[in-house]
C-alpha cells in the first residue's frame, strides 16, 4: 500500500516548478490523496509515481540507511512534501519516515520544504469546530517538530488552487531560511492510541 504520491506542481503566476511529494494514510486517506491530484496537480503538471510500498524498505535497517533510501530512492528531486493530515495519519511509520527523509539533505537531493493539510475528516474525527486549533498530539509529530521551529506550516484543507498553491511555494521558499528539526526517533513501527505524547 502506498503511503504518498509525488507529482509537479507548476505556479501560474510564476516560472517556479515544485515537484511535489504527497505523504498519507493510504487505507483511510486515498479519497482525499485523489482529490488533492485532480485539484491540483492535473491543473499545474503532470503526476509523476513516487510512493513507498509497504515491505519496499526493512524496517529493521539502520535509521540512516531508511532516510536515505527514501530521500534518494523514492523522493529524489522533489522539493515540496504534502502531508494530508486525517484521523490517524500520525501513527503511520511510513509518513513519519517520508516526512524525515524529504527534510534531510543528501549528496544527491536537497531537503524539501514542508507543509500540513488538515483534511476534513480530520475535523470531523476530533470535532473540531474551532478550525484554528488543533491538537498537537494527533499531527504526524516530526511534522509537529517543524512547525514549532518555523520549517513547515499547517493549514486547514482548501479547494482554492491559488490558495494552495501559495501555501506550496512559501513552504519551497522557507527551506532555504529555516533549519527543520529531524532530531526524534524514526518511528519503528505504525502507532496505536488516541493521540502521541513525548
Amino acid at each position: 500500500m502506498a503511503e504518498g504520491n509525488a507529482f509537479i506542481l507548476k505556479r501560474n503566476n510564476m516560472n517556479n516548478r515544485h515537484k511535489v511529494f504527497v505523504s498519507y494514510h493510504h487505507e483511510l486517506d486515498e479519497s482525499y490523496k485523489k482529490i488533492f491530484e485532480l485539484r491540483f496537480g492535473n491543473r499545474f503538471g503532470a503526476i509523476i509515481p513516487g510512493s513507498v510500498e509497504v515491505g519496499d524498505i526493512d524496517p529493521d535497517l539502520p535509521t540512516e540507511t531508511i532516510r536515505k533510501k527514501i530521500r534518494d530512492e523514492y523522493l529524489r528531486d522533489t522539493s515540496v512534501t504534502v502531508v494530508l493530515i486525517g484521523a490517524k495519519t500520525w501513527q503511520r511509520k511510513h509518513v513519519d519516515w517520508e516526512i524525515g527523509s524529504s527534510i534531510r539533505n543528501t549528496k544527491a537531493n536537497p531537503r524539501s520544504g514542508l507543509l500540513g493539510i488538515l483534511l476534513p475528516t480530520y475535523n470531523k474525527y476530533y470535532g473540531r469546530e474551532d478550525l484554528s486549533k488543533y491538537n498537537r498530539g494527533t499531527i504526524p509529530p516530526r511534522l509537529f517538530d517543524n512547525i514549532l521551529c518555523g520549517f513547515a506550516s499547517i493549514h486547514n484543507w482548501s479547494e482554492d488552487a491559488d490558495t494552495v498553491q501559495e501555501w506550496i511555494h512559501e513552504a519551497y521558499l522557507r527551506k532555504s531560511r529555516e533549519l527543520p528539526d529531524n532530531s526524534r526517533d524514526s518511528f519503528g513501527k505504525n502507532r496505536t492510541g488516541s493521540t502521541w505524547t513525548d
